[in-house]
């Protein structure tokens, strides 16, 4: 892996610190004991359970090294050095569509803790790129893949 920062809030830092230790004090264990049970079912070659578990172990050791390696480059926003009333990661923005008239508010974040059904949005998105750095007031457009779309920031915070 490239050593490219992981931006997070201090929130999805101790989200993914949670996750960690979920899967290596529990998941783990699962795994383990799954493990041991499928081996002494004997004839590896035809245990089905025996390949699921080594599947589910694969890929909780990658999730694992992933944290890892997130947690290690955490670099936590710095609310207090954010200038007011400007888009920048951490802010809380209400969104207007000039289309339909329609106001929602957004998160904007890190691409590890985007999430489109809380309403957290990544820096590196289509509207999160084009808001960033604006303020209340502004208009961006977004291209996207229906179409050009126009957004105003009602507010900053």
């Amino acid at each position: 892996m490239a050593n490219k920062e992981t931006i997070l809030t201090a929130e999805g830092l101790e989200k993914l610190k949670a996750e960690l230790h979920q899967l290596v004090t529990v998941e783990r264990e699962e795994i383990k004991e799954r493990l041991a049970v499928a081996i002494s079912h004997g004839d590896l070659s035809e245990n089905s359970e025996y390949d699921e578990a080594k599947n589910d172990q694969a890929q909780n050791e990658d999730r694992i090294k992933l944290l890892e390696y997130q947690i290690k480059t955490a670099v936590i926003i710095d609310e207090s050095s954010r200038e007011k009333g400007v888009v920048s990661l951490g802010s809380k923005v209400l969104l207007k569509d000039l289309e339909d008239g329609e106001e929602e508010v957004y998160f904007l974040v890190g691409t590890t803790e985007a999430d489109p059904f809380a309403n957290k949005i990544s820096n590196e998105s289509p509207v999160g790129s084009a808001i960033l750095g604006k303020k209340a007031g502004d208009v961006v457009k977004v291209n996207t893949p229906m179409g050009e779309l126009s957004y105003q920031l009602v507010t900053v915070e």
